[in-house]
């Protein structure tokens, strides 16, 4: 059996390609809020494509609001006009591809606003979990180990933290690409990684102490360095 490998583009270009075909189903269907979308199973047959590419571009629609799924009952069209979801629609297929700098602008803007948040909101929970995941951190920088994926952790602790499930939905998002972005420019070296250990636990006693000017501001000295590096790429 022949495995066909799809790239990155490739996939993102199928996936636009389904929430198209979804769109055309609804209007020629004359699909009305609260109406339920064919199976996953029928759809996929239906564009020719795999299961997990029809949940993927469902997953989409679902977080921009435009779809419904409920467990063990189906997909169903959200309370929104036909005109208002075409509208949707067609701005999110015109929607790029993120790249390294858009990715990183973004998680600055997220960062900068949760670690405000988590000044004023943090519960002795959230600190503890903040902390395990600044020390899980430190061990890995300090024997010399890639510590990426225990550095987002850290941020997405504050994250959640923050109190505010739509910055910590979006953080969430963007976590995977921005892991698999820092592997492939090789942007934390040690260095970085050494400074991250001070930098980290200045934010972290910022939150502590409940003052969000003060974490607004070690997390802007935090993001200095990533900030001028992703500039000066090629």
């Amino acid at each position: 059996m022949k495995l066909e490998i799809l790239t990155k583009s490739e996939n993102f270009s199928i996936q636009k390609d389904i929430i198209s075909k979804i769109k055309e189903l609804i209007n020629f269907k004359n699909l009305e809020p609260g109406d339920k979308l064919p199976s996953e199973r029928m759809l996929s047959e239906k564009f020719e494509v795999s299961r997990s590419n029809v949940r993927e571009a469902i997953q989409k629609l679902e977080f921009y609001g435009l779809l419904k799924s409920i467990p063990q009952s189906g997909t169903f069209v959200a309370n929104i006009g036909v005109i208002a979801m075409n509208g949707m629609i067609e701005d999110i297929l015109r929607l790029d591809d993120p790249d390294f700098k858009s990715l990183v602008e973004t998680r600055i803007l997220l960062e900068l606003k949760t670690a405000s948040l988590a000044a004023s909101r943090r519960t002795d929970d959230d600190l503890a979990k903040m902390n395990e995941s600044l020390q899980a951190y430190k061990d890995k920088v300090i024997n010399g180990e890639d510590a990426v994926q225990e550095d987002l952790l850290f941020h997405l602790a504050i994250a959640k933290a923050s109190g505010n499930s739509t910055m910590n939905t979006f953080m969430l998002i963007i976590t995977p690409e921005i892991i698999t972005n820092f592997q492939k420019h090789h942007v934390c070296d040690s260095d970085l990684a050494q400074r991250g250990i001070k930098d980290h636990q200045a934010i972290y006693d910022a939150i502590k102490s409940k003052n969000p000017q003060l974490a607004k501001q070690k997390m802007k000295e935090h993001f200095k360095e990533l900030y001028n590096y992703c500039y000066n790429l090629e």
